[in-house]
């Protein structure tokens, strides 16, 4: 490798890990939303979408400069394409995180609801999960990364359980309707997160591995057994 594209890979490197720390501290804010929504609050985290949507911009242009300047090859062409996968994801996490603040502000002028402990234990853990894919990016950690695959399924059974509990209340309270759609709406938005979260960690995956598990639970579950 040349020197100058060690330079250039550190510089995306440093860019993509700025990234993450906007996108994990706009999806904590906006978790926190649903419990305690305001206007003034939201309007600023959706400025934050903006600035990491210039991130995004930014880094898919560094990828670009680098493959046409350097040609890499190996790990160094995985890392850049990995690179400009997760930047994507994290930018529709972000879109995730102004969706759920919008769905936290329609609960301010509905009845007093009061939000589900499991509603909040799932999003925080929809949360861990995408802290943990992207630790496992910085640590090259393919185990790590695995980890976080394989926990995606409680997630999905979790939101499986709330969208039953919801529509059980809808039919019991009807009068309050218009804020359990919001709730309704919310829970979907934070399942996504973890379905964002876990295509990182595919993607950490195949950084280190060179190994595409992207539909494993498709094709084979064999796929996320740890490596020897």
């Amino acid at each position: 490798m040349s020197a100058h594209l060690q330079i250039d890979l550190d510089d995306l490197h440093r860019h993509l890990l700025s990234m993450c720390a906007k996108v994990e501290d706009l999806i904590h804010r906006a978790v926190a939303q649903l419990s305690n929504p305001s206007m003034e609050d939201a309007i600023a985290l959706t400025e934050q979408d903006n600035e990491i949507d210039r991130w995004d911009v930014e880094i898919e242009d560094k990828c670009l400069k680098i493959l046409a300047l350097h040609q890499p090859v190996a790990i160094d062409l995985r890392r850049i394409t990995t690179v400009l996968k997760i930047s994507g994801e994290l930018e529709r996490v972000a879109d995730l995180a102004v969706n759920i603040v919008e769905r936290a502000v329609g609960l301010l002028d509905a009845p007093e609801l009061q939000i589900p402990d499991k509603l909040v234990d799932m999003a925080q853990s929809a949360v861990d999960m995408l802290h943990r894919s992207i630790d496992a990016y910085v640590k090259l950690d393919s185990q790590l990364a695995r980890k976080v695959c394989r926990d995606d399924d409680s997630i999905d059974q979790a939101n499986a359980a709330m969208i039953k509990h919801l529509i059980d209340q809808m039919h019991q309270q009807p009068d309050r309707l218009d804020a359990l759609l919001h709730l309704f709406s919310a829970v979907r938005q934070v399942e996504r997160v973890a379905d964002h979260a876990t295509n990182i960690a595919e993607d950490v995956v195949y950084l280190v591995e060179g190994k595409i598990i992207r539909h494993w639970k498709t094709l084979d579950r064999d796929d996320l057994r740890e490596t020897r």
